[in-house]
């Protein structure tokens, strides 16, 4: 079994606040919850490994993408590091049997998800493929699936782990703690997050046969609602974009590696504006 593995940082157990996970203007406590990060992904890895898998490429795929303490995962893991990947949190995907979403977080809007967004909050006020509303999870999983890597696990709050398994029921999923609102939230200790996430890891790999590809039907329509009108100017330029509305734009393909990178542009080119 070879194991993609794409980790986020708001899922982690614990975390409520953005200061928590801010790597550009370091809080003290992100150092706290950058080493318990690394400890989540490092258990997933352990109760992977445990249950067969041998090759694991991790991609660190949380902000600046360079979080995670290199040195406290096993020694014989490899970790995509940096920004600006062409695919972003799912860079490298091609070739693997299975994928785990450690620390992942709700969709932008969800009422219960603690500090959910869309990629770039500042940009993206909501995704929608072939009319599905779609967090970082959907989207991700939805490339995954065009290179035949089915999603089999994910970890983060109750919202985001039902809201994925409403959309794939196979997705084995950890909660580590409740959405009380955007900023607040109930947790399972670091501690006790680990323990759950090793086993839940554990038991994702022992029912890997019962997972299923999750794609969109082609023609693949993605509808961006923008956060500003001034994004939409921006974004209305990129051939193959057509503007929908003040803040909306539409992209049509039937290749869902195309609508992926499409989508960056989007998020990337709109923070310019």
């Amino acid at each position: 079994m070879r194991l993609y593995l794409s980790s986020d940082m708001e899922g982690v157990a614990g975390v409520c606040a953005w200061e928590q996970v801010d790597a550009r203007t370091p809080h003290p406590e992100y150092a706290i919850y950058r080493r318990y990060y690394t400890q989540e992904v490092a258990a997933a890895i352990a109760g992977a490994r445990a249950a067969g898998a041998a090759d694991v490429l991790v991609n660190d795929a949380h902000g600046p993408m360079r979080n995670l303490l290199f040195d406290e995962l096993p020694s014989d893991v490899r970790v995509l590091f940096g920004n600006r990947k062409p695919f972003s949190m799912v860079q490298d995907a091609r070739g693997y049997d299975g994928a785990f979403f450690i620390g992942y977080h709700g969709a932008i809007g969800d009422e219960h998800a603690v500090l959910c967004h869309t990629y770039t909050p500042s940009v993206i006020h909501e995704l929608r493929i072939n009319g599905e509303r779609c967090s970082e999870a959907t989207v991700n999983a939805a490339l995954l699936s065009h290179y035949g890597v089915p999603l089999l696990y994910i970890t983060g709050d109750r919202t985001t782990v039902e809201g994925v398994q409403a959309q794939m029921p196979w997705v084995h999923g950890t909660i580590v703690k409740e959405s009380i609102g955007n900023f607040s939230a109930d947790s399972i200790s670091p501690r006790a997050a680990q323990a759950a996430i090793r086993e839940g890891a554990r038991e994702a790999l022992a029912r890997a046969a019962q997972a299923r590809l999750f794609a969109f039907e082609p023609p693949i329509a993605m509808e961006i609602a923008l956060a500003k009108v001034e994004q939409a100017d921006y974004v209305a330029l990129i051939p193959g974009f057509e503007r929908t509305g003040p803040r909306s734009v539409r992209f049509v393909d039937d290749d869902m590696p195309t609508i992926f990178k499409a989508f960056v542009a989007v998020f990337r080119l709109g923070a310019l504006a």
